[in-house]
């Protein structure tokens, strides 16, 4: 009887385990970028990169704490790779003025520069032209995507947002993957992008000094699964100790 208790739990102990792991989905990235912010309302936060070895290794951080500023409205639960729907309001919606707050996967690379000046980078990287936009009508079959509109078969959308502009905020700049499966009207075209000054929010979008942004860009590898997680920083230090997320000093 001994025996075949020991073997039970060994069975439970197993089961829990692999339950543990099945339930992190962030277990396998080796570059987390961690965003904080004071509270919901805030527009200014601060962000660390952080790196391991290994999946399950510990973290380090790798580089300075750099500034950043959020959107006009703070910050609000958004889609990504945790889902947030238990937790509470708010939520990030289309239009809201709010950076989405959550787990998020990080996507193509973007900017002025043509595509052989960004061979180096490990990221894909598009090169912005005065075609490329950013659709963000929940009506379109583009909804949250970067399209070139000479190769759509049709133009569906009614709003969208030019990518090339006559400023320097998108010279640099990277995709946020959230709302990954497009659902109307809850939120879209999320970017890390160079920020204007240190006091002037966005209007959903994670933006800070031009040098720190480029750093940023250049260290990523897709190889090594990177995740951004950003949040207020007592939400962050729940999450942490769920899914084993670096710590935010």
């Amino acid at each position: 009887m001994t025996r075949m208790w020991n073997i039970l739990l060994l069975v439970l102990t197993l089961s829990a385990g692999t339950a543990h792991a099945a339930a992190n989905p962030l277990r396998r990235s080796r570059q987390c970028i961690v965003v904080v912010s004071s509270n919901w309302n805030s527009t200014t936060g601060v962000l660390r990169a952080f790196e391991r070895a290994d999946a399950g290794g510990a973290w380090r951080a790798r580089g300075a704490e750099v500034p950043v500023v959020l959107g006009k409205k703070g910050l609000g639960w958004g889609r990504g790779v945790v889902n947030a729907d238990p937790e509470p309001k708010p939520r990030k919606i289309e239009g809201d003025n709010k950076a989405p707050a959550g787990v998020f996967h990080l996507g193509t690379a973007f900017g002025y520069a043509p595509a052989e000046s960004a061979a180096s980078m490990k990221l894909p990287y598009l090169p912005l032209t005065k075609n490329i936009e950013g659709v963000d009508d929940p009506r379109s079959r583009y909804y949250n995507q970067l399209v070139d509109c000479t190769k759509v078969p049709r133009v569906d959308w009614r709003s969208s947002e030019k990518m090339r502009r006559d400023d320097h905020l998108y010279k640099w700049g990277l995709v946020v993957d959230h709302n990954p499966t497009a659902i109307p009207g809850a939120g879209s075209l999320i970017f890390f992008h160079i920020w204007k000054n240190s006091s002037s929010p966005t209007a959903g979008c994670t933006a800070m000094p031009e040098k720190d942004l480029v750093k940023l860009i250049g260290w990523l590898d897709p190889a090594a699964r990177p995740i951004l997680v950003q949040m207020p920083r007592d939400h962050y230090a729940v999450f942490r100790s769920k899914f084993g997320l670096p710590v935010m000093r």
